[in-house]
């Protein structure tokens, strides 16, 4: 394994780890990278592993363990660099740069995730926002009504035109399925769900359920154990 030249804070990005990260280690990088970009919008330059493992609940010893397996992060006494480790972490879950998502419902959760910041915070753009209720298209939503809503027939014109990697489903339920075939068709490898339907999708198509009530359930399991 070798390492770049040491950057900022004491942090230097192991190079030529072409190996699929577990899903455990993916998991709780995902989860590191979204302490620090909110530890960055806050102002913070620096910030200790001891922290990291007081917002993430993973063990501070596991925190080390899982960077120091990626190159040498962090001084002794002084913790992380914010700036440089958000970059290196976003390198090794293969994230950096922009993607494009289409977001499909405009309804109230569909204008409520256009018109935040959660997926921008992670180089993530909702560049195009769909629906089939006539009434709904050609309005505009987002931050400064930036986005205008387009007729779901455009589908695959605009998958091809912004180059879209994610599928986000804010529709609900009984419609789930048939956007996410059409989806499929137009060469979305990636799904976000939120509707409460059990997606069938090829072997190649990654499909993530956001359920509040699951994470409620897995944070009450925790608090009883």
């Amino acid at each position: 394994m070798s390492y770049d030249r040491p950057m900022d804070g004491g942090l230097e990005l192991a190079e030529g780890t072409s190996e699929r990260l577990s899903l455990g280690v993916a998991a709780r990088l995902s989860r590191y990278l979204q302490v620090l970009t909110q530890a960055k919008k806050m102002g913070k330059d620096t910030i200790s592993s001891q922290e990291l493992a007081d917002y993430t609940h993973v063990n501070s010893t596991q925190i080390r363990r899982d960077l120091s397996g990626f190159g040498k992060f962090g001084k002794r006494g002084v913790g992380y660099n914010v700036d440089a480790l958000v970059s290196q972490i976003r390198k090794i879950l293969r994230t950096s740069g922009k993607h494009n998502i289409a977001l499909f419902g405009a309804g109230h959760l569909g204008k409520a995730i256009a018109g935040s910041d959660i997926f921008a915070d992670h180089g993530f753009e909702v560049v195009a926002i769909f629906d089939t209720d006539k009434a709904k298209i050609g309005q505009p939503v987002g931050e400064n009504g930036r986005l205008k809503v387009r007729p779901y027939s455009d589908l695959q014109r605009v998958v091809d035109a912004e180059e879209i990697v994610v599928g986000v489903l804010a529709v609900p339920t009984h419609a789930a399925q048939q956007v996410a075939v059409d989806l499929v068709d137009a060469g979305v490898k990636i799904i976000f769900n939120y509707s409460e339907a059990l997606l069938q999708v090829p072997p190649d198509v990654t499909v993530h359920t956001s359920s509040p009530a699951v994470d409620l359930l897995y944070a009450l399991y925790f608090y009883l154990t």
